[in-house]
């Protein structure tokens, strides 16, 4: 700012200095987004060793540049740096010359300062009403409406932030300032010193770990969620199902395990695919065996009972309450299916049920019919139940040694087993979706390391004067540590603020489909460590300068 007010007392004007601004960003944005793209595309490898290490093995033919990814990353990069650069570059030059030339002039006024609260408040709220009424349904498509919403309020949030700094630094910098003394109380009154600027810091971070924090509840959620339909829908014991967790085994599984002593019932369910006339987003259905599934399956039925299960006939069928609604079906109409073979079968309603975790799929039916859909020699998984009185690990070792001999691919689990193979399948997605937002993270930690340079290029003189009454090397160290600390946490705690309202907004209208929503409190607070473990990284570097300044070139610095 002063440099800019010099220059036009010697006579440069606006225009000049605006386009002096201009080009040096176009400079700037040209070299990042070259080095931008080159990181892009020695990332993208990594990405495929990630969804390797996760057992998803994705075809690959090599990288493949088209210069279409070049293009847009070079307009994209560079026009972001000129248009970021250009803003505060117009604001500077609206000072007044004399009044930009004192030392610690600021770039808003408080009329600006005003008009930005105001702006940050009407797109906060836009944002989260923009957000429900997609949800709900008001406004179509939703899923437009969701994504601008979620924009305008994460455009909302900053700029309300700079007012956000100062409350937070106090909360998350007064551990710092009691336990750390002078140089956490510096540390913290610097955070808050320029609040616009910290804010701004802090956006990054906050923006990467909302989405975090966001995808957390939502699969602590989903876990809850599949771990409640798994407790109120599988009766059985023992689910006896392939090892990878999704082939078919084979159906013979059923009467081995049902010989077994101990084990009252053996019941197969093959969930397969049809084409059913007229329906939108159906055809997907398991076939039971009428005479055990009762035992082994617990629908939530909204017509009809357990005694309508074990009641199905050949053209009798169970629906989806969902599914049914969607296509206008209710109990006493009828559908036509149409099976792999080609074979074409007519299915009565019998019943409704809510399969909040598809686990039934459409519609349920009688497996008489399993060698039309070509499924009389496979099942997807056998329940098994274990008779009353009878040791269950004993008949379990017993039904685990029968299944190794014979059917080396197929495997046993009670219904803990189940959940955690589940979980552990939801982790592995979980960790691609954190490895591609870790990439967020580390623009943010380029962000505080930026901050924090500038930050001491400004404070020269201020910290040589530290040195000389008595700070030491290590004092200063820890001043810019503690610093980039409290800036990281504050992007932190407002990144996490709005992931979680984010994933409750969100959750609500999925509260009657079964979602159970779920805050995970240890991941938040590894978020936060991890947080506080970033501001220590960034901070290094320009610790370790601020700490090398000699102390009379800083206090004679100009």
């Amino acid at each position: 700012t002063r440099e800019f007010a010099m220059l036009r007392t010697l006579g440069a004007n606006r225009r000049q200095i605006v386009s002096s601004v201009v080009i040096e960003a176009l400079a700037i944005g040209l070299l990042a987004s070259v080095v931008g793209l080159l990181g892009g595309l020695a990332y993208a490898p990594l990405i495929g060793v990630i969804f390797e290490a996760v057992g998803i093995d994705l075809p690959n033919t090599g990288t493949v540049v088209e210069p279409r990814t070049i293009v847009v990353s070079l307009l994209l990069g560079t026009g972001i740096a000129v248009l970021s650069a250009l803003a505060p570059a117009l604001r500077a030059t609206r000072i007044p010359p004399v009044t930009g030339l004192r030392e610690g002039a600021v770039l808003e006024t408080p009329r600006e300062r005003g008009r930005r609260n105001t702006a940050g408040v009407v797109l906060t709220l836009a944002g989260l009403a923009a957000m429900l009424l997609g949800l709900f349904g008001v406004l179509e498509p939703g899923g437009a409406w969701l994504g601008t919403g979620a924009a305008a309020t994460f455009i909302g949030v900053a700029l309300l932030s700079p007012r956000l700094v100062g409350p937070i630094a106090s909360v998350v910098g007064g551990p710092l300032e009691r336990f750390r003394g002078i140089p956490g109380r510096i540390a913290r009154e610097n955070a808050v010193r320029n609040p616009g600027r910290t804010a701004v810091t802090a956006a990054a971070l906050m923006v990467g770990l909302a989405l975090v924090a966001f995808v957390a509840v939502f699969a602590a959620g989903i876990r809850g969620s599949i771990n409640d339909a798994i407790d109120k829908t599988i009766a059985g014991d023992l689910i006896v199902a392939h090892t990878d967790g999704f082939s078919d085994i084979p159906v013979q599984v059923t009467d081995a395990a049902g010989g077994v002593d101990g084990v009252a019932t053996a019941s197969p369910l093959r969930y397969t695919q049809s084409e059913v006339r007229d329906a939108e987003g159906g055809g997907y259905l398991t076939l039971v065996d009428p005479v055990t599934a009762a035992e082994v399956l617990t629908l939530d039925w909204r017509e009809g009972s357990q005694e309508t299960l074990t009641g199905l006939g050949p053209s009798d069928a169970v629906i989806d309450e969902k599914w049914g609604e969607k296509n206008g079906l209710a109990v006493g109409d009828e559908f036509s299916a149409r099976t792999v073979s080609g074979e074409e079968l007519t299915y009565t309603v019998r019943g409704t049920f809510k399969d909040t975790t598809d686990f039934i799929g459409d519609y349920a039916a009688s497996d008489v019919n399993a060698d039309a859909y070509g499924e009389e020699r496979n099942a997807t998984n056998v329940l098994v139940n274990v008779a009353d009185g009878a040791d269950a690990d004993a008949v379990r070792t017993e039904l685990d040694e029968l299944i190794d001999a014979r059917y080396p691919t197929v495997e046993t689990q009670n219904q803990q087993e189940l959940k955690d193979s589940i979980g552990e399948e939801l982790n592995a997605l979980l960790g691609i979706v954190y490895a591609l937002l870790f990439l967020a993270v580390i623009v943010s930690l380029f962000g505080i390391v930026n901050t924090l340079a500038l930050s001491i290029h400004e404070r020269t003189r201020e910290l040589g004067l530290l040195r000389a009454v008595g700070t030491s090397r290590s004092q200063v160290r820890r001043i810019v540590r503690y610093e980039a600390v409290i800036t990281a946490l504050i992007g932190a705690v407002l990144g996490m603020v709005l992931g979680v309202v984010f994933a409750i907004v969100v959750s609500r209208p999925l509260a009657d489909e079964g979602f159970t929503l779920s805050i995970p409190v240890g991941t938040l607070v590894v978020l936060l460590v991890l947080a506080i473990v970033a501001g220590i990284l960034a901070a290094i570097g320009p610790a370790r300068r601020a700490s090398r300044l000699d102390v009379l070139q800083a206090l004679a610095y100009e």
